[in-house]
């Protein structure tokens, strides 16, 4: 019997650290996406992992900042100042922010590493 309810439920993707508003996500064929759209930007960011994991590009830490502060700008502009942001911006400002953070993941990753190989 629980078999049976398992099979009935339907399973759904959840993000528990993302709003979903509706007003602030993207739809595709009267779907709401399962984030908002500077998220649907921070994942879309990460795919530029390779990039910076390979060494094809290495980023300053300056650089790497810089990149996180217009999703910031946005996102506290629009939480203190009664701004309204459109879903584009927010997808461009999640977008840069992610490769932002990918790009400091990965510089933090090879330092860890150079770090252990200093070390043994």
């Amino acid at each position: 019997m629980i078999e049976a309810a398992a099979v009935k439920q339907k399973t759904k993707l959840e993000f528990t650290l993302c709003h979903r508003m509706p007003e602030r996500s993207f739809f595709y064929k009267g779907r709401q996406f399962p984030v908002c759209a500077r998220c649907t930007g921070f994942y879309a960011g990460y795919v530029a992992l390779p990039i910076f994991t390979f060494s094809i590009w290495e980023p300053s830490l300056l650089l790497v900042v810089l990149l996180m502060l217009p999703a910031l700008v946005d996102g506290l502009s629009q939480a203190y100042m009664n701004r309204e942001s459109t879903n584009w911006l927010r997808f461009i400002t999640g977008l840069v922010a992610g490769t932002g953070a990918i790009a400091f993941a990965a510089l933090l990753g090879k330092w860890i590493g150079q770090l252990i190989l200093l070390i043994f």
